[in-house]
């Protein structure tokens, strides 16, 4: 019994950790949809352009990769605003364009990142062998007399830490500045905001450089436990569009939720069924979300505020 409470337990910690990391790439999907109305499905190739970065400085500075979340994601800011003044801009500004062509526009955006970087860096299977990436610990260790043992890697706990931080930060520039505030109003209203005296333009511009920021920073926080090739992008666009979906569209808080509710069940799923059947998992969750819950999570949360 106590052996089942165990397994069960450090399964359930480790599927927090993992939602805590896919909650960060999310966020940055959500807002971006939130504000721009479209769905950014160059996401995950962005966050592959980020870990690129953090790889090759720890592999010729040995700059730690954490200590790249200060040079990645500014980076990408700067790389993301780029990609929207530039190539995105213009055809949000064509009124004849239908918004599912401007969706294919950052799928082949996505096409070329990941074609460039095979070229560039071919489709090798690269890591970041830092020193502590095989350190774990034990709950016990903080807190003596905890009745089961449950070991947490140092990386994971570290990147989880981190993520929690930047959301709170995330939160913090959304809620207590002018910019924050005025890009809350050009997801809610953009006519509204105009008349207001906002620059939608800008906000748009400053949204889809801040998305790039977080997916970049949450590169960083896998490059320590994950592979990094070019194909990987296609694997988190694919997970930060379920967690929109399951979270609801362009609701952050909903992000959050719909991370860690996909990071338990696809650990879950790779414990009691198989490793192999995690993305399996991933599908069936994307699937019951548009089936049983159209609204996503956020729905929920609405309904329960009518109800108070």
């Amino acid at each position: 019994m106590w052996v089942q409470a165990e397994v069960f337990l450090q399964t359930l910690v480790a599927g927090i950790l993992l939602g805590g990391l896919y909650a960060l790439i999310g966020i940055g999907m959500t807002l971006i949809l939130g504000v721009m109305k479209i769905i950014n499905l160059t996401h995950g190739q962005l966050m592959m352009v980020a870990m690129y970065i953090a790889f090759w400085l720890f592999t010729l500075f040995g700059i730690d990769p954490y200590v790249s979340l200060l040079i990645a994601p500014p980076l990408m800011f700067a790389f993301g605003m780029l990609i929207q003044k530039a190539l995105v801009n213009p055809v949000l500004r064509v009124e004849s364009i239908l918004p599912h062509n401007q969706v294919i526009l950052t799928v082949g955006i996505g096409l070329v990142l990941q074609n460039v970087a095979t070229i560039l860096f071919t489709s090798d299977y690269r890591s970041t062998p830092v020193d502590y990436a095989s350190t774990a610990f034990y709950l016990s260790d903080l807190w003596a007399g905890t009745p089961v043992e449950i070991s947490l890697s140092l990386p994971w706990a570290v990147s989880f830490l981190l993520s929690v931080v930047i959301t709170v930060l995330l939160w913090f520039f959304l809620a207590h500045t002018d910019t924050g505030k005025s890009i809350r109003a050009t997801a809610q209203d953009k006519d509204a905001a105009l008349i207001m005296g906002v620059n939608v333009g800008l906000m748009r511009v400053i949204t889809f450089g801040l998305g790039s920021a977080l997916v970049a920073c949450a590169g960083c926080l896998f490059i320590p436990i994950y592979y990094l090739f070019p194909a990987l992008g296609s694997q988190f666009t694919l997970i930060a569009f379920v967690i929109t979906i399951l979270g609801g569209l362009g609701s952050t808080l909903g992000a959050i939720l719909g991370g860690l509710i996909l990071g338990v069940f696809e650990s879950m799923t790779a414990t009691y069924v198989g490793m192999g059947w995690a993305p399996v998992g991933r599908f069936v969750i994307f699937v019951a979300a548009l089936v049983f819950l159209p609204g996503g999570v956020a729905s929920l949360l609405k309904t329960r505020k009518l109800l108070k």
